[in-house]
């Protein structure tokens, strides 16, 4: 915006270690030029020795930094402007239901992975059911993303079907919500199985005696035989 003679405008990233790499460069002899290395990944929008854009195509986590834009100038030298570029990352919550030890408490736990630390909250729609015992734990994955954990008890369940939501917030990131539903008469799916498995162990288990028996008869009729024939002879 000044009145200056721009040269040549350069792209530069800076490292997190304080050195710079040159991406992109424009000047009117030569017009644009995308160095080895950047091409298909920075492009130019805007070209222009007074305003100057790039835009950095498919974004991962070594472009996160800071950038800087050089307005190369006669006979003043550079002028240096500065931007950075932050990445947030947020994967769908895992949530989770498991019984108490009491009929009117349910333990429930979300898991959400984001980067940074996302926001993670419980709720339930009834009136009548209220979170107690909360507690969070957060865990920094060696990618640089950090899994937050909620964890609280569900008083006021009576077998009502009661329908649990969590949900994940990270900055501007739009909000993920996932809602799982208590069954009305609790865990008893999983204790069904449980008892239909025990079943078949027992039914097994009868299988082995009962032919268990057959082999002792069969044996104690040869004996018998084998007996009366010693007998005869």
């Amino acid at each position: 915006m000044q009145s200056r003679d721009v040269l040549q405008v350069t792209w530069q990233k800076l490292s997190p270690d304080g050195k710079k790499k040159n991406l992109a460069s424009y000047n009117k002899s030569l017009g644009q030029t995308v160095n080895d290395g950047f091409k298909g990944k920075v492009e130019f929008k805007d070209a222009g020795l007074q305003n100057c854009s790039i835009v950095i195509r498919k974004v991962m986590d070594q472009d996160e930094g800071c950038y800087l834009c050089l307005f190369n100038t006669f006979p003043d030298g550079s002028l240096t402007g500065r931007t950075c570029l932050q990445l947030y990352e947020l994967h769908e919550p895992i949530l989770q239901i498991r019984e108490s030890n009491s009929t009117e408490e349910t333990v429930v736990s979300c898991s959400a992975t984001g980067r940074p630390a996302p926001t993670v909250t419980l709720n339930v729609p009834q009136q009548d059911l209220y979170f107690s015992h909360n507690s969070t734990v957060s865990v920094t994955n060696t990618n640089g993303t950090v899994t937050v954990t909620t964890t609280a008890v569900l008083s006021g369940f009576h077998g009502n079907g009661a329908q649990v939501g969590c949900a994940a917030r990270l900055l501007s990131v739009p909000e993920i919500q996932v809602f799982k539903t208590i069954p009305a008469d609790g865990f008893n799916d999983e204790s069904g199985s449980d008892k239909n498995f025990t079943l078949i162990l027992v039914l097994i288990t009868a299988g082995f005696v009962c032919v268990a028996v057959v082999i002792i008869v069969v044996i104690r009729k040869h004996k018998n035989r084998d007996a009366e024939d010693t007998e005869m002879t």
